[in-house]
């Protein structure tokens, strides 16, 4: 099923939107960073200009970074595999999840990411996924933990360096090492 940008978040489209805009304008700021107003919340967002190039250290450093993150997902997007991102931050939310709502939440990620008829399916090996049906079926907070370790290192491993080579991610670069 091939999903386009109409598939993200609309505040994390908005914000992808803004921060290469926002990016966009370093090279006729002087000051090191710039204040950014968010047309949803209306609060300052602080970015500072070096931010892009700590994304480039780590794949956790562009991760734990909300305007790393929002890009990252607009790049998985526009790579037909945001199904990734999406998977990895549902496991995410679902390790924070009370115990009284596990096993709801447990089954609606298995059946987005990993069932055999999962419109947003995952890559996961046939032993992964078996592992992580019988989980479900007596959910813990750990249930997705396997799934989740193997999706993140197939994006650490394949897509993220293919995201610090991609023309969006190297233009902000150029921008912040030039502003």
């Amino acid at each position: 099923m091939c999903r386009g940008l109409d598939s993200l978040p609309v505040t994390c489209l908005e914000r992808a939107k803004e921060l290469k805009a926002l990016f966009g304008s370093l090279l006729q700021k002087s000051d090191h960073s710039i204040i950014g107003q968010s047309k949803k919340n209306d609060k300052l967002s602080r970015l500072n200009v070096d931010e892009p190039l700590k994304w480039k250290e780590s794949f956790d450093k562009l991760l734990s970074s909300q305007n790393g993150l929002c890009l990252f997902r607009a790049f998985l997007v526009s790579e037909f595999s945001e199904e990734n991102i999406a998977f990895y931050l549902a496991c995410e939310d679902y390790q924070t999840t009370k115990p009284s709502k596990l096993a709801t939440k447990a089954k609606k990620i298995y059946d987005e990411f990993i069932g055999s008829d999962a419109p947003r399916e995952v890559n996961l090996d046939h032993v992964t996924k078996a592992i992580t049906k019988e989980n479900v079926e007596n959910p813990k907070q750990s249930s997705f933990n396997l799934a989740q370790a193997k999706i993140y290192a197939l994006m650490e491993k394949d897509c993220y360096p293919r995201f610090l080579k991609s023309s969006i991610y190297l233009q902000v670069t150029r921008k912040s090492k030039t502003g």
